[in-house]
């Protein structure tokens, strides 16, 4: 028999930095980040304050400890926590793809050729599913240059 399927967990999400986050993992790296890098700082004072003469500059490396104990906090909750991101594709609505090759060739004038293009970039045309928009303002363009200007 088939077990009924739990409901989804609910996530607090929010977005810093232009990152979604999980609050309870911010939380925890927060809590993370404090233990390591604070650990890091007095673990570093306490074994730096014997060897080194100078009280201040013991205090000072095991200040540049805890920085690298705040990097190092930051690589555990990098591990610990991934991402959280939702990534949508949508696809452009073709008129308004119409649109914008219309308002490019009202502001340069002309689009050029494709065939003047490098293999590369053809490619990538093809990839974003541009390139048959492109060759079709060409023709249009050409048209209307037999035409004298006619489309």
């Amino acid at each position: 028999m088939h077990q009924p399927l739990s409901p989804p967990k609910k996530q607090n999400l929010y977005e810093v930095w232009g990152d979604t986050i999980d609050g309870r993992d911010l939380m925890l790296s927060i809590g993370i980040g404090a233990v390591v890098s604070l650990g890091a700082y007095f673990g570093a004072h306490y074994l730096l304050q014997p060897i080194v003469e100078s009280a201040q500059m013991a205090k000072t490396y095991a200040m540049l400890v805890g920085v690298l104990g705040c990097l190092g906090a930051g690589v555990i909750s990098a591990k610990l926590f991934p991402p959280k991101r939702d990534v949508q594709e949508h696809a452009a609505d073709p008129a308004f793809r119409e649109q914008v090759v219309a308002d490019l060739l009202k502001e340069y004038g002309s689009l050029g050729r494709l065939e003047d293009l490098s293999d590369e970039v053809i490619a990538e045309l093809r990839e974003l599913e541009l390139y048959d928009l492109f060759r079709e303002a060409q023709a249009r363009e050409e048209q209307a240059h037999l035409n004298g200007g006619r489309p």
